[in-house]
């Protein structure tokens, strides 16, 4: 008690009433205690720590040795292969992001004026590609290297190439291509989820909307379907930004690693590379900590654009 009293008298309240909507939500607290614990052991926990290693250099064989600001020196002064990184997840995020967004937000809008059975079937047609695991590795077939590709065999067929082009090892196309697959397999969980808000809208709303001088379709998505959907809308903010600024694995596969003059490397990827191959855990940590604030500031961007939806 005595500790509580030295608090200010607005924070005092505040936990006072704090404390009261705890005893009075005590079941349900209850209930979802095993998943706060679960989240907190394995979601907070390690965000702290590794912001804690980030400050040390531990090679995983000896203890952390703290060595203060100079892995986030090293990082942004001396790591030239990170700046290139930190270029490349950039504009693949600031191309797929967006795009990927997009296209789940009107893929859905569209479909959902369907009937339901021909909504049904074009939902698993087009979130088919993404859960199709490896599928599409079949983009390694197309844009193959060799005249057994089916983009060179076509292009030399046609006359317009003499030689094949090495479509996945020159950094001229690699980054283009890397941008298309990742569009092809785009339409995920947001979609699925956009669909379900659009399904949960009550029909009178737009009957009232109409009394209310609402004249055509566009106005109708921004005074009406958008403001109710805001909190799917950030739902699937949040989902692109995660595929897009955390994109490593896709373009591994696609371009190898390290990619043809690191034409194709991200920010994840750096972060394997130290964390996984060199096992410089203090630096890798530092990596993913400048990761994890970039992507907490765009939400938070973006968070503030959503706001305005209906204004």
């Amino acid at each position: 008690m005595n500790n509580i009293s030295i608090l200010p008298k607005g924070e005092l309240n505040r936990f006072q009433r704090f404390v009261n909507e705890v005893k009075r939500n005590r079941v349900s607290y209850l209930f979802i205690a095993p998943f706060g614990v679960i989240f907190f052991i394995f979601t907070v926990l390690p965000v702290l720590i590794s912001m804690g290693l980030s400050f040390t250099y531990f090679n995983m064989l000896q203890p952390p040795k703290w060595v203060g600001w100079q892995n986030y020196i090293r990082l942004f002064l001396e790591d030239e292969v990170f700046l290139l990184a930190v270029k490349n997840t950039l504009l693949y995020a600031a191309i797929t992001g967006p795009l990927s967004y997009l296209a789940c937000f009107i893929f859905a809008w569209l479909i959902n004026e369907l009937r339901p059975r021909v909504r049904a079937f074009l939902t698993l047609l087009f979130y088919a590609p993404s859960i199709s695991g490896n599928a599409y590795m079949i983009w390694t077939l197309i844009f193959n290297g060799d005249t057994y590709g089916l983009i060179n065999g076509q292009l030399l067929y046609w006359g317009i190439i003499d030689k094949p082009v090495q479509w996945l090892i020159d950094p001229r196309y690699m980054m283009t291509i890397v941008i298309i697959v990742v569009l092809w397999m785009s339409l995920g969980t947001s979609f699925l989820v956009f669909i379900a808000g659009l399904q949960g809208i009550d029909e009178r709303l737009y009957e009232a909307g109409a009394i209310d001088g609402i004249r055509n379709r566009w106005q109708e998505l921004w005074y009406l379907t958008l403001p109710e959907m805001r909190g799917y809308l950030m739902f699937g903010a949040i989902i692109a930004i995660t595929n897009s600024f955390a994109a490593a694995n896709e373009i591994t596969r696609l371009v190898g690693f390290p990619s043809t003059d690191y034409a194709c490397h991200t920010i994840m990827q750096h972060l394997h590379d130290y964390g996984t191959i060199r096992f410089e855990m203090g630096y890798a940590s530092s990596i993913a900590v400048v990761l994890f604030l970039t992507m907490v500031l765009t939400q938070r961007v973006v968070q503030k654009l959503l706001d305005k939806i209906g204004e």
